[in-house]
């Protein structure tokens, strides 16, 4: 699982990734990337309910904080990344998510470095 100090908790933090942090979109998920500051990377997980009932939801977020895990060290410091996950992401295999969480996050990656 992603560490406890690595998990995103406030508001704030979502709002500012989301609205002003560059977007990578993918199928079965959409990335939000905001550099700000010198902490350490936060991440958080939206699923909605257009994915799922409680129980999908939350399989899909301990899938996907379980792939963040190893991809954290990828993220500059300070940085805030929200992963929203899409109705496709409910029916997704392991291997689809991984493939296409690495996909959006060579595209943020590729926009950071280019800025």
């Amino acid at each position: 699982m992603l560490s406890q100090k690595s998990r995103m908790r406030r508001g704030e933090d979502f709002s500012a990734s989301v609205k002003r942090g560059a977007r990578a979109g993918r199928p079965t998920l959409v990335l939000h990337l905001k550099v700000a500051g010198d902490g350490p990377p936060l991440v958080g997980f939206v699923v909605s309910k257009a994915v799922g009932n409680a129980v999908v939801r939350n399989k899909v977020k301990r899938r996907l904080r379980h792939l963040m895990r190893d991809r954290i060290v990828r993220l500059p410091r300070g940085s805030l990344l929200v992963v929203r996950a899409n109705p496709p992401a409910a029916s997704a295999r392991h291997e689809r998510l991984a493939a296409e969480l690495d996909a959006a996050l060579d595209r943020l990656s590729r926009r950071e470095q280019q800025r």
